[in-house]
């Protein structure tokens, strides 16, 4: 902070010719360090590409990662993307590998128009083959096998080109993908007992996502499916690891998923379908996935976030469910500098109107009238008052108590809090008779519900019971699950990679847990009505976003 007061100060305006470029330095250096992207973005106004080459030699590398950093914290990446690709051009002691990938993240933000352009526009053989590479990669509807296809295309067209002799590590990784994906699949779901209903959703969503896939290889794919009610999941598992198997697709069960976890390395790699606590550090080769309610907590607290909503009122059902979800929430409004002024626990037989009362401070607002009667021994004129330091609420309640809870918020003066759920509060089929009272409650939920219709489905509410509501939330989730097992290593080794799922954008922590971002919508007439993705403090995401095939978009 000290260097940029210097920087920027009139005695530096107009530093001697020989100094001007170590200034240059140092406030691209010092504009990095702090994040200052308006000073970034002064500073890439009197930048070209080729800038960096007035350096000496033993300042050029420096001088164009920072260029290009520069360039970046600005929001220009084809410009940062351009100076990187003639660095590579002009320093052969660069890690060839680690520039091509810096250069593919760079062009991977390039939005698709100024993209199109730059490629019409660009002078050069290693700028004309960078962004032909990029813009054969990013083709609309182009699945993975599909990607493959044109990254080994590209190499045969352009076998000079640095970027085809060192491919980036996420296209080397995409363009071997269908070799390395699992042919023979166990899917280990309970059939039976209290679980049936959930496993059998998630299998028939998973055997549909496979027979609708165009990209499976029906010849070698080998799918078997074994019942873990009443089994033991560890034996079965050995079981399993002994025979021909590339992946376990379960268990579903968190006991069972615990006994997983508690080994240091899998034999064969499994996809458990739900996750281990958060302290939990989970076995090399198990992964995890699930419909899970903290990830649409920290959604929650996200969109709070964006929308400048820093104090908030919670009203959470009691249990450990519940505990999971206050705990999510609670750590990620604190990352945004958010807090929680009341979290109010009940069950569904409390008394909502005294818990309602309790979250507005209407109870605190009446017991202060009480003591004010007590103290001058006279009964006083008295409207209760809300709290007023609340921004908002959010509200985690099924349809049957949140119907309730609505209301109660006007009733007691809080009707113009603006409300936040996750996507408990929808039973997944409009009912705009009963959910009249839900008007105005934002919430989130996954594109299976909220979305376009898709192929898969279109066919498989036409064909099948079980894909509406809960059980549909569910069979996405299966769908999901295939295009994930063809995927793994894609998501475990390139950070920035993504699928558009049934269930949301999916993404993998360095731990193997998958993350879902799902849609937002609001009940307007009784009926939810998309609305559109929060801008967060952060900025958009941006980076690749690997679509599964159009049927699973």
């Amino acid at each position: 902070m000290a260097a940029r007061t210097l920087l920027q100060s009139s005695q530096l305006a107009q530093p001697a010719a020989d100094l001007g470029n170590q200034k240059l330095l140092l406030a691209m250096a010092s504009a990095k360090a702090l994040e200052d992207e308006s000073w970034a973005e002064a500073l890439a106004a009197e930048l070209t590409p080729s800038t960096f080459i007035d350096y000496p030699a033993d300042l050029m590398a420096r001088a164009a990662n920072l260029q290009a950093d520069t360039y970046d914290l600005a929001g220009k990446p084809m410009p940062a993307a351009m100076t990187l690709i003639l660095l590579a051009q002009t320093d052969n002691t660069a890690d060839a590998q680690q520039i091509h990938n810096r250069i593919w993240s760079l062009l991977e933000k390039v939005p698709g128009t100024e993209l199109s352009s730059a490629s019409a526009e660009a002078i050069g053989y290693e700028a004309q083959g960078w962004l032909e590479l990029a813009n054969l990669v990013r083709t609309a509807e182009t699945g993975i096998d599909e990607q493959g296809r044109l990254i080994r295309g590209w190499q045969n067209n352009w076998p000079g080109h640095p970027a085809a002799q060192v491919l980036p590590s996420e296209l080397q990784l995409i363009a071997t993908l269908a070799d390395s994906r699992p042919e023979k699949i166990a899917l280990a779901l309970p059939l039976q007992g209290p679980l049936a209903t959930a496993g059998k959703a998630i299998r028939d969503g998973f055997l549909a996502a496979y027979y609708l896939d165009d990209t499976a290889d029906r010849g070698k794919t080998d799918i078997r499916i074994f019942d873990t009610a009443g089994t033991s999941f560890s034996e079965l598992y050995k079981q399993l690891s002994e025979q021909d198997i590339d992946l376990i697709v379960g268990p579903l069960e968190k006991e069972a998923l615990a006994g997983l976890g508690s080994m240091n390395t899998l034999p064969v790699p499994a996809l458990g379908l739900n996750y281990l606590p958060a302290d939990t550090k989970p076995a090399d080769g198990l992964y995890q996935f699930g419909l899970s309610a903290e990830d649409e907590a920290r959604q929650i607290a996200d969109r709070l976030a964006a929308e400048q909503l820093r104090q908030v009122l919670v009203l959470i059902p009691g249990g450990e469910w519940g505990d999971r979800v206050e705990a999510a929430l609670l750590k990620r409004m604190a990352s945004h500098e958010g807090v929680a002024l009341d979290i109010e626990r009940f069950y569904r037989e409390d008394n909502l109107r005294a818990v309602t009362a309790d979250l507005l401070g209407i109870t605190v607002s009446r017991d202060r009238a009480i003591q004010v009667e007590r103290t001058i021994g006279m009964n006083v004129e008295f409207e209760p008052r809300r709290r007023q330091d609340a921004d908002a609420i959010v509200m985690v309640a099924e349809p049957t108590v949140a119907r309730q809870f609505k209301p109660l918020f006007a009733f007691y003066f809080g009707g113009d809090l603006p409300v936040y759920s996750p996507s408990i509060i929808y039973e997944g089929t409009p009912a705009p008779s009963r959910d009249r009272d839900l008007n105005g409650v934002i919430f989130t939920d996954i594109p299976w519900v909220l979305g376009d219709d898709n192929e898969l489905r279109t066919r498989a509410t036409e064909n099948l019971s079980g894909t509406r509501g809960q059980p549909g939330r569910l069979f996405a989730m299966g769908a999901d699950t295939w295009h994930l097992s063809k995927r793994l290593p894609l998501l475990k080794q390139v950070e920035s990679a993504s699928i558009s799922g049934q269930t949301g954008v999916l993404t993998m922590t360095p731990e193997g847990s998958i993350h879902r971002e799902q849609l937002w919508a609001q009940f307007r007439n009784g009926a939810p009505e998309l609305i559109p993705e929060p801008v967060t403090e952060e900025g958009e995401m941006e980076g690749a976003q690997e679509e599964a095939p159009p049927l699973s978009e």
